[in-house]
């Protein structure tokens, strides 16, 4: 790995990574690390290029960060970890799965799509416009290269295919909100061609696990329980 990644860990049981979405760090779980660290070593990572995780110079895709996440392990000398991944994060987690199933032990996937389609067209669509406007001024500003970087992620990626999922042998939870910005039919997909996978739909939106967290901890600690 050209770089090494920053993160923030409570605890010093089982290892439990938490994996953010797009644009944002580890402090998005604030509510997990803290509500998980008796029974878990809980650790939040900074993606490649978010928070205080350098950027590097591999490329800014959705499987170099699945790729960052298995050096990290190693570095680690992690195993396997249950993995909970929101947003782009999940994306993340369900790459790594599909590509190092021996490393995880149970999988939460909070509000992950396939591909871009799988996200609502009144979210995805200035999203895209973002990007176009971005993408314009890269060369220009760094600010806007960054931008163009982020907006990619979403307009761009993920690439996975369902039949991909039947490679995934952790026990998994599928989790979002009522109102999600990813469309429920697509969850719901997910959660069919993942082998055994548990699908839970809780009221809120997108951000589940910071704005409704005693709900989805609940939801998740359960979860858990049943594979423990």
């Amino acid at each position: 790995m050209d770089i090494t990644l920053y993160y923030q860990e409570k605890g010093n049981k089982e290892p439990f990574i938490l994996l953010h979405g797009n644009g944002e760090d580890g402090t998005y779980f604030k509510n997990q690390i803290d509500y998980f660290s008796d029974r878990y070593r809980v650790i939040a990572l900074d993606t490649r290029g978010h928070g205080k995780s350098p950027r590097g110079t591999a490329p800014f895709t959705i499987e170099q960060f699945s790729r960052d996440l298995y050096d990290f392990m190693e570095s680690l000398e992690i195993s396997n970890a249950v993995i909970l991944g929101f947003s782009d994060g999940a994306n993340i987690a369900m790459k790594f799965a599909i590509k190092y199933p021996g490393k995880v032990k149970a999988l939460i996937l909070n509000g992950g799509n396939l591909n871009p389609e799988g996200v609502k067209r009144t979210t995805q669509l200035p999203i895209e416009i973002g990007y176009k406007i971005a993408k314009r001024f890269a060369s220009k500003s760094p600010e806007a290269k960054k931008n163009a970087e982020m907006l990619g992620l979403m307009v761009n990626e993920p690439n996975i295919k369902p039949g991909e999922l039947a490679k995934i042998t952790a026990p998994t939870l599928v989790i979002c909100g009522r109102n999600d910005m990813i469309r429920e039919s697509h969850t719901k997909e997910i959660a069919e061609n993942i082998p055994g996978a548990k699908l839970s739909i809780i009221k809120g939106n997108h951000f589940i696990a910071n704005k409704r967290y005693i709900t989805f901890n609940k939801e998740v600690e359960g979860f858990l329980k049943t594979i423990s």
